[in-house]
């Protein structure tokens, strides 16, 4: 009886996982689950009609291997120290690839940029060349999912004049009412509201010099400018970007989710920058295509998670499945306690799935290298860009392959905790996502919208 209830027990477990699964229409980890489940849980509905004899020596084999496990589970596995990453130079925003390609060639802006960097004019004219990212002639765009992506940038290019909260002005009423209140209450909800917005995490950043970019590179502002920002604080926050949407990947639904997830942190931020103002105090949103600050970097300090190899965000349940904003405001506030994440950095060196699935041979399959000071993965941003404009599309295969990525996977507190603290299960949580989706996961070939 005693290997029927633990059958049972695990049988419990892939059920959980298969329904998970399937609720996010990962239909080749549901099915290759079910089968690993029918020859791990079968023996232990076999062994209990056959003789006694054979039926301990099971549940000794058993005991054993659970014994081994938990051996291994507290073996100091790759127990690696990382200290916070502090760039020491602050990065140009019109050096990023969305900022170049919108110089117009032959305009002063073109010839200024291409003569400070000749290196780069002949390479980015022949990417201007390609049918471009959200073009109809591209491989993989369509008309219709290129118009609805173009009607979410749209909505927050329209944005832009807002960033700063607009016309609006304080309240006065408010402003006196709130003066007496403490920096942990402050701090408290401007922490919850952007949840209460519909934002995943929350978190809060005291704002350093390497956070903010060095020139104006788009959206608001002369272009070119020096970056200057009064404030002192931060506050970051994470939108999910749908799973069943990035599993499209390379597909035209994923610009369709990147864009609206875009749109809907912008509403966020923008209503978090309102409530801040009329508070009395200064705040600016920093939104898809208007930024001051380096979003992942904010957030990384806010404790949001860790940047990975990939060279996105990797949250704690999403994995890098997210898209950023920043509200940053010179409102009293008290930062979050940023404890760089050793066991991410270790798994991102040994996993190596976004770089081998990587089209555009973008991500870095080698060790972190210092970079303006500062150790990291530095992806090919250039042949990342070039490879959208080739498709019409973003790309998104890396984010859909992280094994953080993978919600019924990662979804249990005990296995993030277990992944967290033990470089064995980090690698055997490797394993598994080889197992249930595939060491070079295909992307789905459905429409999910």
């Amino acid at each position: 009886m005693i290997s029927v209830l633990v059958g049972i027990l695990l049988f419990l477990v892939f059920l959980s996982f298969i329904s998970k699964a399937l609720q996010v229409r990962e239909k080749n980890g549901a099915k290759r689950a079910a089968i690993a489940a029918a020859v791990v849980i079968l023996p232990f509905f076999i062994f209990p009609f056959l003789p006694i004899a054979a039926e301990l020596v099971f549940l000794a084999l058993t005991a054993l291997i659970i014994l081994v496990i938990l051996i291994l589970l507290c073996l100091p596995i790759s127990r690696i120290s990382v200290k916070k990453e502090a760039p020491a130079e602050r990065f140009d925003e019109r050096d990023i690839p969305f900022s170049r390609f919108r110089l117009e060639p032959g305009s002063s802006r073109y010839r200024d940029y291409y003569k400070r960097h000749p290196e780069a004019e002949e390479a980015d004219d022949k990417v201007r060349l390609l049918p471009g990212l959200l073009s109809v002639e591209a491989k993989r765009a369509t008309p219709l999912t290129s118009a609805a992506a173009m009607a979410s940038f749209q909505f927050t290019e329209e944005l832009k004049d807002k960033v700063d909260g607009g016309d609006r002005k304080e309240v006065e009423e408010l402003k006196n009412a709130v003066s007496g209140l403490s920096g942990e209450e402050l701090t408290r909800w401007v922490k919850k509201l952007p949840l209460f917005y519909g934002a995943r995490h929350a978190g809060i950043a005291e704002l350093k010099s390497y956070h903010l970019y060095s020139h104006i590179g788009r959206g608001a502002g002369q272009y070119g400018a020096p970056i200057t920002l009064a404030h002192r604080y931060a506050i970051a926050f994470t939108v999910e970007m749908r799973n069943e949407m990035i599993q499209q990947s390379p597909g035209p639904g994923t610009v369709m989710e990147s864009a609206r997830e875009y749109a809907n942190a912008a509403h966020i931020a923008l209503q978090l920058t309102n409530f801040v103002r009329t508070l009395g105090y200064s705040a600016r949103a920093h939104i898809n295509g208007n930024y001051r600050v380096i979003c992942p970097l904010v957030a990384r300090d806010a404790g949001l998670g860790e940047i990975g190899r990939l060279g996105f965000l990797i949250t704690p349940d999403l994995g890098p499945r997210v898209r950023i904003a920043v509200v940053t405001t010179d409102m009293e506030l008290i930062p979050d306690n940023y404890i760089p994440a050793a066991s991410v950095i270790d798994f991102c060196t040994f996993c190596m799935k976004c770089a081998d699935s990587c089209p555009a041979g973008a991500i870095p399959t080698d060790d972190r290298r210092e970079y303006q000071g500062a150790l990291r993965w530095r992806i090919d941003a250039d042949a990342c860009f070039k490879y959208w404009n080739i498709i019409g599309t973003d790309c998104g295969r890396c984010m859909a392959v992280c094994p953080y990525s993978h919600g019924p996977l990662y979804s249990a507190t005990v296995v993030r905790k277990l992944v967290e603290h033990s470089g064995f299960a980090r690698r055997a949580l490797l394993w598994l996502d080889d197992l249930f989706y595939g060491r070079k996961p295909g992307s789905h070939s459905e429409f999910y919208f």
